[in-house]
């Protein structure tokens, strides 16, 4: 990354015109893409068993990603006391709103394939998220905590378009056309516009607001230790993870699957690293994941 003078990071000018630009991207693609409408969908299914069969970890495990996005809201809460006046709006106001209605719809495509919708997680606030909270306080953290926040967003929204991508393209295989046309296409049409907001949000972080060396090497300390794939808390759901992995194919070619989930962190945390490909642990999680999913049978 070439290096930028504290003049051309710092400048108030270029601040100011770096948050205006992110509030009037977040205020137009909300009023571009209004959650979604369960009644907009069509739910017709032809062969019901043979979707559960071959998706049915997939839309058991996105439907409860999608749900515990209530939780996720109180863990940015208490993550960032003072986040930014266009962080809350993205989060709060257009962020949740969407990602509760894609749940909506893949909750509706589990009912009519016969699957039991996987528990959920929606208040628990943990120990480390509070803990950090509080540091978010001490100078120069909440910076960092900030583009950590980014780092996993942009990761995880990439992720998911991978993932709907892939399922898009096997319903429509097995001749599913209504709920890939009608829920899977509209879910998928909203994540890039997350992923954009997480990618211009750490850019101007680094390069607008300007990041100290100590911060960026703190970054990278604490996201390599902290990286968990979306949706993971434990190692059931590490398998359950594991088990969409393998049902949409990542296994087949897995470093690049992780060269696109990686991309922003890439460019902002690890451009010095030339010759790394991927980081290594987000490769190691996703091979963990799949690992236990053989392990557990589930998936042929």
């Amino acid at each position: 990354m070439t290096k930028l003078t504290a003049e051309s990071t710092r400048s108030p000018i270029r601040r100011r015109s770096s948050r205006i630009g992110l509030r009037q991207f977040v205020e137009a693609f909300a009023a571009e893409h209004p959650p979604l409408l369960l009644d907009s969908a069509d739910l017709t299914i032809k062969d019901p068993t043979g979707v559960r069969r071959r998706f049915g970890a997939v839309f058991n495990y996105l439907t409860r990603v999608e749900f515990e996005v209530e939780r996720n809201v109180l863990e940015l809460r208490a993550l960032m006391p003072d986040a930014t006046e266009t962080d809350k709006f993205f989060y709060e106001d257009v962020w949740s709103p969407q990602e509760l209605q894609h749940g909506v719809l893949l909750d509706a495509v589990q009912h009519r394939i016969g699957m039991t919708p996987a528990p959920t997680e929606l208040s628990r606030v943990g120990v480390p998220i509070r803990l950090a909270g509080l540091l978010s306080h001490l100078p120069g953290m909440l910076g960092v905590i900030r583009l950590l926040y980014y780092l996993t967003g942009a990761a995880t929204e990439r992720s998911a378009v991978i993932a709907y991508s892939r399922l898009v393209d096997g319903l429509r295989t097995m001749g599913e056309h209504a709920i890939a046309s009608t829920v899977v296409v509209p879910i998928r049409r909203q994540e890039p516009g997350h992923f954009a907001f997480y990618r211009m949000s750490a850019e101007s972080l680094v390069r607008d607001e300007g990041l100290s060396d100590w911060q960026l090497h703190l970054a990278r300390i604490l996201r390599r230790r902290s990286f968990e794939l979306v949706g993971v808390n434990n190692r059931r759901q590490r398998a359950a993870f594991g088990d969409v992995a393998r049902a949409l194919h990542f296994d087949r070619d897995l470093e690049e699957v992780v060269r696109q989930v990686s991309l922003v962190e890439r460019e902002l945390l690890w451009a010095q690293h030339q010759g790394m490909k991927v980081p290594g642990y987000i490769l190691a999680a996703l091979q963990e994941a799949i690992e236990l999913s053989k392990a557990r049978g589930r998936i042929g």
